[in-house]
């Protein structure tokens, strides 16, 4: 009998979501070689996407797939994901809003620095930016 269950992650868990096949990576690519049934399957959430709706099923149809078969986090992936449940923009997410911020919280660099004019501002970005917003010189 095989079956697909869904729990809950661990609230501290650094995960939002995660897919679970019984047996080991051996086991898995063996059965999928051979076309045989995947066995049980358990897709693990992060509680925190209770607050996202959009987040949240984004995430599923993410790990969804993963059970169908698509192991890889490829083009294919990426393009099924965001046709049957699109990602929220970081505007229209107040989750994302707040892992971004914790993020930032916790990297050592909280200041961008310009190596041509001195000018210092504070990160508020992931990415380093492409110009220095003072002298528009490369970074």
């Amino acid at each position: 009998r095989e079956s697909l269950k869904m729990e809950w992650l661990d609230e501290d868990d650094d995960r939002l979501g995660v897919t679970r096949f019984a047996g080991n990576h051996n086991d898995v690519f063996r059965k999928k070689r051979l076309k045989l049934p995947p066995g049980e399957i358990t897709i693990l959430l992060h509680p925190m996407l209770s607050e996202d709706d959009s987040l949240y099923k984004h995430t599923l149809v993410h790990e969804l797939l993963h059970a169908a078969g698509l192991a890889k986090h490829d083009d294919n992936h990426h393009e099924l994901v965001e046709k049957i449940a699109p990602a929220p923009s970081l505007a229209n997410s107040p989750l994302l809003q707040k892992l971004r911020e914790n993020v930032l919280d916790k990297r050592e660099l909280v200041e961008w620095l310009c190596d041509a004019c001195g000018f210092q501002w504070n990160r508020k970005t992931l990415r380093k930016p492409h110009r220095c917003p003072k002298c528009a010189s490369s970074l």
